[in-house]
């Protein structure tokens, strides 16, 4: 997709390469994605890192269930992303809230200071607070947050379209990454419906077992 960057999540070697060989211009790294994206093995991300020649993003997080972490899951995330930055990462995906599901700030201030130098992408979290658009405003304000993974607080980017423009229309530097049910069969729809440059997928390039 000329113009548009097209970016694939996956949690194994065989898929990046796949997903690289299908056109993705950006891999997202996780493991456990049936558990929404955990935190990438140093090995895989090594092998990975090695094979491909685009940019690789990696999830940090640090477990599954909620987004609250509690002081020493964040030491070792920011642990995490220093090894990782050294092994030539192009950026991070990390979100983390309050309990009342609003960005929770000191924290993410904390990471974004360990991911200095890299890309900072705030992940679908944010589609859980009360007011995505008010959350995009949020985070505009702490140095170092790049991009906003987000289907608008919807299930379907489609469903969330109206609150992806707006949270867009507010994101200042911040680019806009549109997620949720995007494939190869309704990318150009949700490109002409969205207008946003970025989109992310798992099979936003076609089925990777392919």
């Amino acid at each position: 997709m000329k113009n548009h960057l097209i970016e694939v999540c996956v949690d194994t070697f065989s898929d990046a390469l796949s997903a690289e060989s299908k056109g993705a211009n950006r891999i997202e790294l996780c493991s456990h994605l049936s558990l929404d994206g955990l935190t990438p093995t140093l090995e895989l991300t090594k092998k990975t890192l090695a094979a491909l020649k685009i940019p690789v993003h990696v999830m940090i997080r640090s477990r599954a269930i909620n987004f609250q972490y509690l002081p020493h899951e964040i030491e070792t995330m920011i642990e995490t992303i220093y090894a990782y930055k050294k092994l030539g990462i192009k950026g991070i995906v990390f979100g983390a809230l309050l309990v009342d599901f609003t960005i929770d700030v000191p924290t993410v201030e904390k990471i974004a200071k360990a991911a200095e130098g890299l890309n900072f992408v705030f992940h679908k979290a944010i589609d859980l607070t009360p007011n995505p658009v008010v959350a995009t405003q949020t985070l505009a304000a702490i140095k170092g947050i790049t991009h906003i993974l987000t289907s608008g607080g919807a299930p379907t980017a489609e469903q969330g379209a109206s609150v992806i423009r707006k949270m867009d229309t507010h994101s200042q530097h911040i680019k806009i990454i549109a997620a949720g049910k995007i494939n190869d069969l309704n990318l150009t729809a949700m490109i002409e419906l969205l207008g946003m440059t970025e989109y992310h997928g798992k099979l936003i390039v076609g089925d990777l077992k392919e």
